[in-house]
């Protein structure tokens, strides 16, 4: 199949999006968007064998799009390893989360929708890791957010949901701000928005140029790590990511696994060459390092099952951008980035068969027992954590090593750090485990199995979570990019220490305790309360927004009060120029009043006009008269 077929992936979950928009049967909805996926994955599958044979980039232009003086844009796609990748990772992932949605969703009313605003999120997501251009990644940028905002706040009835959806989008577009400027920054200084264009491309001839006093790589790349701070939910703009939680659960699983907050991460590696150029990976890498390590706390004090997934969503992009920002390509990051995909999905749709198992609950304090009661699930779900804990030779294990390799060698304050964060991280997912698997059930109703559609995802999903990282993990580096590197002694022992290490410590405080009387001894309020960042926001941020929405409405009032004077000084200005100098000067006194005048001098000379010869001889002699009396008067 030829690379010109690479425009298919993003464009046949759009049509699927244009063809349920409209439907009302959520089988129908639901059955267009997933063969559409299904065609996309088939398609992505083909150019992945094709990246992977021939390597390098390709390129295919569609179309020219705007022509800005000797500059042309064009809407054009490429073609690498690591583009296809992320097309089949999205892509079969995604299509798993279609099917269990059909499940899922089948009651919901607005099932149709649902499958409309998920096809349209898949159709962004997919041009933004195909586009060859900052523009065209943009615009698949921006339909993530929008389609983000739709499925977030989907349950909008829910005040919980429709608040989640608004403050995912308000908070993104913050970094989106940022990233618009490095674009627009990009252009000015390179002069092209194509990636990749037979080595005139912005990631070829990288820009050397100074803006503001500082070199034109450098400053591009941070602004365009601002969108990416915003999109992959690094510290300080993290928030909006755990509220996301309100929409349904296969919308957490595309949004925290594979898709929206990957492209954070993706951004940072596709511009790699601009990073490495401006010298600012350090900061990526301890952005990083720092947001994992909070996150993975915050963790730590939560209840609601999928509250403590988002955390760890949070606190694995962490690990990701360390791994970039510690590393001499973006490989390793980029391999944490699709181990992440396929354990986190497990986890979050595994996530959604424990909450439809127990009757929608969500607070693993009124779980419990749910190993016996649901075999299938509690299997697969154990092996994402397994996974998600870097357990010895799962998927986890294998990409999590080589981010510590890299943050080892670059940097050991960031190694120690990093270490710290997978021990947390091994600890608060026992702690989850316990408390849902382990004991009694402590909820109201009894649970049970979730159906086979729910169920077969999952499977498939721990396969992949367990076996990955052994069996692409070499490959999948060496065609990113990555270098031969050595496997330190202490990088392997740390490891090891803080997996098993954390899962034994979470294991001895929870297993013998009453988890539904005796108080959580790691719940501190600190962490219960996410480290109080939304009320910080609230009370800053949130108050200068409320006394600048005070000091605008003024202003405007203000304002309409000196338009309201303006227009009455203009109405009486008008007034007395059409009372007194139009009606009374130009009118009686010059145009019209002099008219009259010359009318009626007229009407008093045509007085003379009789039109009788006897009458003018009379005054002709009575004229010869007064002249005779005049002549002689003067001569007298």
């Amino acid at each position: 199949m030829s690379t010109e077929k690479l425009a298919l992936i993003p464009l046949l979950p759009l049509l699927a999006a244009v063809l349920t928009c409209g439907m009302r049967c959520g089988r129908r909805a639901a059955a267009v968007a997933i063969g559409a996926m299904s065609l996309s994955l088939a398609i992505a599958l083909v150019m992945l064998a094709n990246a992977w044979a021939h390597g390098g980039v390709q390129t295919v232009s569609l179309a020219d799009w705007l022509v800005v003086g000797a500059a042309k844009i064009q809407f054009s796609l490429l073609l690498d390893p690591l583009s296809a990748c992320m097309a089949a990772m999205v892509t079969f992932v995604g299509l798993l989360i279609f099917i269990y949605s059909s499940g899922y969703m089948k009651d919901d009313p607005r099932c149709a929708r649902f499958f409309c605003y998920l096809s349209l999120f898949a159709a962004g997501m997919l041009g933004l890791v195909l586009a060859n251009n900052l523009l065209l990644l943009f615009m698949s940028w921006e339909i993530v957010g929008v389609a983000s905002y739709l499925l977030i706040g989907f349950w909008f009835h829910k005040p919980a949901a429709a608040a989640a959806g608004k403050k995912a989008f308000i908070v993104t577009r913050i970094g989106d701000m940022g990233f618009l400027i490095g674009i627009l920054l990009a252009f000015t200084q390179a002069g092209t928005l194509e990636l990749f264009d037979n080595g005139n491309g912005l990631l070829e001839k990288i820009p050397t140029g100074v803006v503001w006093g500082i070199g034109a790589a450098k400053l591009i790349s941070l602004f365009l790590f601002c969108g990416a701070i915003g999109k992959s939910g690094q510290l300080p703009l993290h928030v909006w990511l755990p509220d996301a939680m309100e929409g349904p659960t296969p919308v957490s699983a595309l949004i925290h696994a594979a898709t929206m907050v990957a492209a954070g991460v993706f951004l940072v590696a596709r511009t790699f060459p601009l990073f490495v150029e401006g010298q600012t990976l350090p900061l990526v890498a301890w952005v990083g390092g720092l947001t994992a390590f909070v996150a993975a706390l915050i963790a730590l004090g939560q209840y609601d099952i999928k509250r403590i997934l988002a955390y760890s969503t949070v606190s694995q992009l962490g690990l990701m951008m360390v791994g970039l920002g510690t590393a001499a390509t973006g490989a390793v990051g980029m391999f944490h980035l699709f181990t992440h995909a396929f354990f986190k999905a497990l986890l979050f749709l595994g996530a959604g068969s424990i909450i439809h198992g127990c009757h929608e609950e969500q607070d693993i304090r009124r779980m419990g027992g749910i190993a016996r009661a649901m075999p299938i699930t509690t299997a697969a779900y154990l092996c994402g954590a397994l996974a998600l804990v870097a357990f010895p030779f799962t998927s986890g294990y294998f990409s999590k090593d080589a981010v510590l390799i890299s943050a080892y060698g670059a940097d050991r304050n960031l190694f120690y750090l990093c270490a710290l964060t997978s021990l947390i991280t091994a600890l608060y997912v026992t702690r989850q485990c316990v408390y849902v698997f382990i004991g009694t059930h402590r909820g109201a109703q009894a649970p049970h199995e979730s159906p086979p559609v729910l169920t077969a995802p999952l499977v498939i999903l721990a396969a992949f979570a367990l076996g990955l990282g052994g069996l692409a993990g070499n490959s999948l580096l060496a065609k990113l990019g990555a270098k031969h590197s050595e496997h330190p002694f202490a990088v392997i022992a740390t490891s090891w220490a803080v997996a098993l290490g954390g899962m034994l410590l979470g294991w001895v405080i929870y297993a013998r305790r009453d988890l539904g009387r005796t108080t959580d001894p790691l719940a501190l309020s600190a962490l219960a309360n996410k480290f109080y960042f939304d009320e910080l926001y609230a009370a800053t941020v949130g108050r200068l927004w409320t006394a600048l929405t005070w000091l605008v409405v003024m202003l405007q009032e203000l304002l309409a009060g000196v338009c309201e004077l303006g227009v009455q000084l203009t109405q009486a200005t008008g007034q007395f120029f059409a009372r007194s100098v139009d009606v009374r000067l130009i009118d009686e006194l010059t145009m019209d009043g002099l008219a009259r005048r010359f009318h009626k001098g007229g009407e008093v000379a045509t007085g003379f006009q009789t039109g009788l010869l006897s009458g003018y001889l009379r005054w002709i002699a009575l004229g010869a008269l007064a002249v005779g009396v005049f002549v002689h008067w003067l001569w007298k």
